[in-house]
């Protein structure tokens, strides 16, 4: 395997971290059967990714979190997007929840 031999500025760290995690997801659905659709612009939608199993699509939102522990309060970041599904990570611990779009705010 090659070496990179750059720096990567920490902005940019952080968006390919994230990015890996919605392609971990998009390989879990794509292993399940479902036709996975992503989004070449999300901003407006929070729609990370569109999922169908032919006649029914699902809108996905994967977010990361910073998490010391389990006991973890997200805030809404999908307020009136007609998100159905968001599944969270952990970046910094070993776990995940998925779970249906809540309209709280928290």
């Amino acid at each position: 395997m090659p070496r990179r031999l750059t720096q990567t500025k920490p902005g940019t760290h952080q968006a390919l971290k994230n990015t890996s995690y919605e392609s971990m997801v998009v390989s879990w659905l794509m292993q399940d059967g479902w036709q996975v659709f992503l989004p070449i612009l999300d901003h407006g939608h929070q729609t990370d990714i569109l999922i169908s199993d032919g006649p029914s699509y699902h809108r996905i939102q994967v977010k990361t979190v910073e998490a010391s522990g389990e006991d973890h309060i997200v805030h809404n970041a999908w307020v009136d997007s007609h998100v159905d599904v968001v599944v969270f990570f952990a970046r910094n611990s070993n776990w995940g929840v998925i779970t249906p779009a809540f309209s709280e705010k928290k």
